[in-house]
Parts: structure tokens; sequence; C-alpha cells
């Protein structure tokens, strides 16, 4: 009988050496049931919630082509803790006449993805409502809800028992001073095009080191994103504008808009980079140049209505990841992969 193990830690908090601690259990159940120890497929630092992670899949197609006859884990919940995961994950090595193993519940069957995949999809409702529960709380506070902006340093503090106190922002003065910059052009009448030229032209880093985009500066005033749109520059801390849900043709996480009625806002005058007058003035021509754009397309987002459509505009959408295609030159087009920050190229001419 030749046997693989699969292993997985969850996320960078908790230790890498996890996963050599895994095969080595593993292994050493292989061995004692006198099996042949083919390999051990593993995902460092991936959800059991998605299962879009590549030792994962790898040990599918595996699985599928006949490669081994047994998958030993140290516990179900380490190969997914979605329940219709795994439910689909116990049908495919069904099929493939896989018998899956797990060293906390033993030989798999029915029983098993039905209750503990039960529980394990329980388990990371809970954790989710108490994870929302802790960033609220922090957020009130005035810390910050995870992620840093363009304008902002991270502050390193200690509680009495030595423990960090995670949230803290201080304001980046180099950057400050850019994202006043880019205010000051944008309500005289720049173009967020040009303002990112000039940005590039000077070599002066965006956010997180990269170069600087129209839709970077822009963003989407619905949605409060682009540095344009950031109330944290006026000293507002705004949270869980957006909710996320995983996608089930897909398995990704997808946004949505949260009533405004649920959104957190709490004063933060300490991380002010803008003043009033200058919000006001930029805000006006945002809302100039939407009403200008929609007044003769009535319907449409603002943010749409300046593209050009095309025949198949909308209609399209990759397959294998899901991204939507665009007109990326005259006989062809592009889609931009989601799981990958590279552009994969179609012609339109390929039936595939």
């Amino acid at each position: 009988m030749r046997a693989v193990a699969y292993c997985r830690y969850s996320s960078d908090l908790q230790s890498a050496a996890s996963i050599p601690d895994q095969v080595r259990i593993c292994r050493a159940l292989i061995e004692r049931e006198g099996w042949i120890y083919l390999d051990a497929y593993t995902d460092y630092a991936a959800s059991g919630a998605s299962r879009l992670r590549i030792g994962y899949s790898k040990l599918l197609d595996d699985a599928r082509q006949g490669r081994f006859d047994i998958v030993v884990a140290e516990g179900l919940d380490r190969l997914s803790r979605d329940q219709e995961d795994v439910a689909a994950l116990y049908k495919h090595l069904t099929f493939a006449s896989v018998k899956l193993i797990t060293i906390a519940e033993g030989l798999i069957s029915e029983l098993h993805v039905g209750l503990k995949g039960t529980m394990n999809a329980l388990f990371l409702k809970d954790l989710g409502q108490k994870v929302r529960r802790g960033l609220e709380g922090r957020v009130r506070a005035g810390s910050s809800g995870g992620g840093l902006c363009y304008g902002y340093s991270v502050t390193k503090q200690y509680d009495s028992r030595g423990e960090p106190i995670y949230g803290g922002r201080t304001i980046n003065v180099p950057e400050a001073g850019i994202v006043q910059r880019i205010f000051r052009e944008f309500a005289t009448g720049y173009s967020p095009r040009a303002i990112a030229i000039a940005l590039n032209h000077e070599r002066i880093a965006g956010p997180h080191g990269a170069a600087w985009g129209p839709s970077t500066i822009y963003g989407n005033w619905r949605r409060g994103t682009g540095i344009l749109n950031n109330e944290l520059y006026i000293g507002k801390l705004v949270w869980n504008r957006l909710r996320y849900i995983k996608d089930p043709r897909t398995g990704k996480r997808v946004s949505r808009e949260n009533p405004v009625s649920e959104w957190v806002v709490q004063d933060v005058p300490a991380l002010r980079i803008v003043d009033d007058t200058l919000w006001s003035a930029v805000k006006l021509r945002q809302r100039t140049a939407r009403h200008a754009l929609t007044r003769d397309r009535k319907g449409i987002r603002a943010e749409r209505a300046r593209r050009p459509v095309y025949l198949l505009s909308g209609l399209l959408s990759c397959d294998t990841c899901g991204g939507g295609f665009f007109h990326g030159r005259r006989h062809a087009l592009r889609v931009l992969e989601r799981t990958q920050s590279r552009h994969l190229q179609q012609s339109s001419d390929d039936p595939a």
C-alpha cells in the first residue's frame, strides 16, 4: 500500500515547525502499519476554509492519477474546515479508491464527514465572530482594525505584562506630505492619471512600494478605497464598511458592502493629515465629475461610465481563476488572474 501525508498550518501566527512535526507523526503511522511512504503534500500559512491551496490541489490531482492508495493526516481539519469541501474531498478520494486516515479520527467514513465537517464549520463561524468582536473593540478604542494605509507607520507598544498592543499607528511625515500633495493637485484640476505619472516620474514609491496608478489615487468612492476616499486622513477611522464571503463557484473571497448602519466610525484626531477645507474641495470635484459622467448614461455607475463598451463587455470570465476579461489591444483580450499579480493574454481568435 502506497501512502502519502498531508500537512498544513493555518496562518503566520502559528509556527512553521508545525509542518515537520505533522510529517513526522504521519510518517511514523505509515511505517508502523507497514505501508510504503512516498511523499508529503504541504501547505504553509494556508487557511483550511479555502480549497485554493497548492499542496491540496496537487494531492487531489495525484489521487485521480492513482499515484497512491492512502492519505494520512494529523486530523480531518488539516485537510479542510469547510463542510462542503470535506464532503467533496471524501467523494473524490473514494472514487479514486484512496483511503483517508487521520491520527485523530482513524479511518474516515461518511459519519466522520458529516459530524466533523459540521463541527469544523461551526468552529470557523465561532472563530470569525470572536475575531470580529475583538477587532471592533480595538477600533472603538481608537486603534487600527488591521492593515496599514499609505501615510502611516506601525507603532510598537507593550502593556504592563510585556505583551504587544496591536493596532497602534502614527503619521509617517514624508508620506503624509505626498497625501496632502495629491489632495491639493486633484482639487486644483489635475487628473488622477496626471498625478500618478508625476509621482512615478519623481520616483516616489506608492503604497507598499508599488508604482502609482490612477485607481490607487481615485479608488472607489462607494467603498472608501483610494487615497482620495480614505476618511482616516481627516481623523475618522471607519471599520466594517465591507464584509467578505466565499464564492461557492470559485472558492475565493469576494467583498460586499455593508449598510451604513453597521459601520463603526471612531474619531482619531491625532491621525488627521488633510484639513476639512481641502477634503471638501476634493469631494465637490468628485461629485461634479460623477454627475457629468452619468448625465447622459442613466443607470451606469460612475466608475464605469467612462469605459468603452464592446460586444462582449462584462460577459467573459476565466474558467480557471474567475478573473474578468478586458480589451487588451485590437485583436486580443486579456484576463487579470486573481490568484497571482500577473496578466495572462489570450487571443480572441483562440476558441479556448
